[in-house]
């Protein structure tokens, strides 16, 4: 067994056992393995060993691995994540390459990459970089500014919602939202139901895996069944 195999059985084990202990199944949680610096036959050893998520925030980098991986092992499906800072001149190649781009904190970049994305590819996964602490040596959008983000590079407005009760004026406005979330199994984060309120929309928060459209697909076309087009947020 090769060095990144062991240490990548090594991670596994120690995920496995955490997920336990906080009684979660393991094989919900998904590691990305960050490659930037790292050549493609370390990328190809740890695909065959299967990690096929892989992290990258050098641009120009990736986009040359990307090319010699799928000429050295196009029988390989890899999943790749742009994790570092994104000027907007860099928005197209990444809209065109990557699966997932992490730390979106800008609303002129959400745009860019929603728009740039071609149309024969999936939706790409943006991932909102947000700052909780409100310390300014920290990047990420405020909070009370990341629906207005998310909005800006989806077609829907992505938000959350937390009913106190099941009874009072919440409960008659989204109390079939709340029943058909419950029966789904699906939970709920924090609550946002101004945001609603103001927007005049619903919403509702998923439990999935968010990297398995099946998944994805089977939970909100079940409440869509029952509730007609409701507005969805994912929540892994």
């Amino acid at each position: 067994m090769s060095t990144i195999a062991r240490n990548l059985q090594a991670v596994h084990e120690r995920i496995a056992a955490i997920a336990r202990t906080a009684q979660r199944d393991p094989h919900t949680i998904r590691l990305l393995a960050v490659s930037k610096t790292f050549g493609p036959d370390a990328i190809i050893e740890a695909a065959r060993s299967g990690q096929t998520a892989f992290g990258e925030n050098y641009l120009q980098e990736a986009l040359d691995k990307m090319a010699a991986l799928k000429l050295a092992c196009p029988d390989i499906l890899f999943e790749w994540h742009f994790i570092g800072p994104i000027q907007s001149n860099k928005t197209r190649p990444i809209a065109e390459h990557f699966d997932w781009v992490h730390s979106v904190e800008r609303e002129k970049i959400a745009q860019r990459l929603s728009e740039q994305r071609p149309a024969h590819l999936p939706p790409l996964n943006i991932c909102l970089q947000v700052n909780i602490s409100g310390e300014a040596s920290k990047s990420g959008v405020a909070p009370q500014d990341a629906l207005t983000l998310a909005r800006a590079g989806a077609d829907v407005a992505i938000a959350d919602i937390q009913l106190e009760s099941d009874s009072g004026e919440d409960a008659g406005r989204y109390g079939a939202l709340a029943q058909a979330a419950r029966a789904q199994g699906m939970v709920y984060t924090e609550a946002t139901v101004d945001e609603i309120r103001a927007l005049g929309r619903r919403a509702l928060a998923l439990k999935c895996d968010v990297t398995d459209r099946g998944q994805v697909h089977a939970a909100v076309a079940s409440v869509v069944d029952e509730l007609g087009s409701v507005d969805i947020l994912v929540n892994n």
